[in-house]
């Protein structure tokens, strides 16, 4: 017996988002702030932008189009690359010549699940993407990633060329819209609190710690404000 108490958390997010990778590492350090509690964590799907082609798009056109503004782009990536140092992250958006269509991506991240090994996988595929410039996109370089971690490259593959899990994935980011996220990340805590954007861990720890009590009756997620200048940073 224990008497530690366990809190669900999902977290919505899309693995070509930069704050998500970012959310990803203080969410990890907010845990650390509360030993007391055993966090469940599931991974669900978001896509930034789901119009784009399988086979993505050139990034700078990508930005270009959604953003205009040169110096805007410029500014994000100063601030993020900022943002990254922090929390170990060497952000080369140099190195990335794709905006990659993300549904394989997710949908690797759920088969990935079924070993526990989804936190990993979206590890891996924020690093492949951020740092190394790789396109999440291709069925060769998910199929890499999935041996990377275990799996059987040769299976993955032959789920990829096919439509499994394509519809399971689709109806979970229609399901997060249908709730009211708009913009990631955002972490379900408890399924009453939904802290959106990447916050500050002892933001996040006390999120967790306010939700523990609170575990029984809940309804939907209620978007909570963290301490920060301002609005949590996020993709949208």
């Amino acid at each position: 017996m224990t008497d530690r108490q366990r809190i669900r958390v999902d977290i919505v997010s899309d693995v070509m988002c930069p704050w998500c990778y970012v959310g990803k590492r203080r969410f990890a350090r907010a845990l650390q702030l509360v030993p007391e509690f055993d966090v469940e964590v599931g991974w669900r799907p978001f896509q930034l932008d789901p119009t784009l082609p399988a086979e993505g798009i050139e990034r700078r056109e990508y930005l270009e189009r959604k953003f205009r503004d040169p110096e805007r782009i410029a500014a994000m990536h100063d601030a993020l690359v900022e943002a990254g140092a922090a929390e170990g992250i060497p952000f080369a958006f140099d190195r990335i010549a794709r905006a990659s269509n993300t549904l394989d991506a997710h949908r690797l991240i759920l088969w990935a699940s079924a070993s526990g090994a989804a936190e990993a996988m979206a590890e891996r595929l924020f690093a492949l993407y951020f740092t190394e410039g790789a396109d999440i996109g291709d069925r060769r370089t998910l199929s890499k990633a999935a041996a990377s971690l275990g799996m059987r490259a040769d299976r993955v593959a032959m789920l990829l060329a096919g439509d499994t899990d394509r519809e399971t994935v689709k109806r979970d980011i229609t399901r997060a819209r249908q709730i009211g996220i708009t913009s990631v990340p955002t972490f379900i805590v408890a399924g009453k609190y939904a802290v959106v954007g990447a916050e500050a861990p002892a933001f996040i720890a006390e999120t967790l710690r306010v939700a523990a009590g609170e575990l029984a009756g809940t309804t939907g997620p209620e978007t909570t404000k963290g301490d920060t200048d301002g609005a949590a940073p996020v993709c949208s």
